[in-house]
């Protein structure tokens, strides 16, 4: 296997691996792993539902703790709720708590106000209605893009890289990228199209695996 390969299998854990080490709780570097993976989803799911930066990294920190907790109940069985709808939950019931946390509305307002007042069940969502589900597709979509992303620039050189970035990313024409870099246009072309190809064979890997037992967590 070649370095950039292993360097890419390295980057993200398998499953079976990662699922076994989140149980022994002692196993500093596989929380580390687990933190560094999904940190950014639960943060920008969390903030995406309205909670401050504050907020969500308290979601973050409670989400963490509570599969620590929990993992040693969870098993894998797509028919029932895969890994990916479990986080979710998880996550969706730790944003209600920050809800839940914040001060009642008027709390340090004028006393003499006498204007409406909300309990504190009317200010708290029924997790039910806190519809997750859109933002959740949406930044597991980024999420793993991001992964793709950063496993593709191990497997092709920073020429390549830069064009496939400049012509789909930044959108430049392709005459400017040819001109900018002192390439052909044909060049630019094989480029973008090796690159783009490399990134939806790794997403496509990605899911697979994460819908797979044995694959990637």
């Amino acid at each position: 296997m070649a370095q950039n390969d292993r360097n890419t299998d390295e980057l993200l854990p398998t499953r079976h691996s990662l699922l076994s080490r989140l149980r022994n709780r002692d196993d500093s570097r596989g929380w580390a792993d687990f933190f560094q993976t999904y940190r950014s989803l639960v943060y920008q799911v969390a903030r995406q539902s309205g909670l401050s930066h504050h907020e969500s990294e308290e979601v973050v920190q409670e989400t963490v703790i509570t599969v620590s907790k929990r993992i040693p109940e969870f098993h894998y069985d797509p028919s029932v709720c895969s890994f990916k709808t479990w986080l979710m939950n998880l996550t969706r019931w730790r944003i209600v708590d920050q809800f839940r946390k914040r001060p009642p509305a008027g709390r340090f307002s004028d006393p003499i106000d006498s204007g409406p007042r909300t309990t504190l069940l009317d200010r708290v969502p029924d997790p039910r209605s806190l519809n997750l589900d859109q933002v959740w597709e949406t930044e597991w979509r980024n999420h793993l893009l991001a992964e793709a992303d950063q496993a593709v620039r191990l497997k092709v050189s920073p020429e390549q890289y830069q064009i496939f970035d400049l012509y789909l990313v930044k959108q430049w024409p392709v005459r400017r990228i040819a001109s900018e870099l002192g390439i052909s246009a044909a060049s630019v072309y094989l480029a973008k199209h090796r690159v783009a190809s490399l990134l939806r064979r790794e997403v496509k890997r990605i899911e697979k695996s994460r819908s797979n037992p044995d694959g990637l967590l």
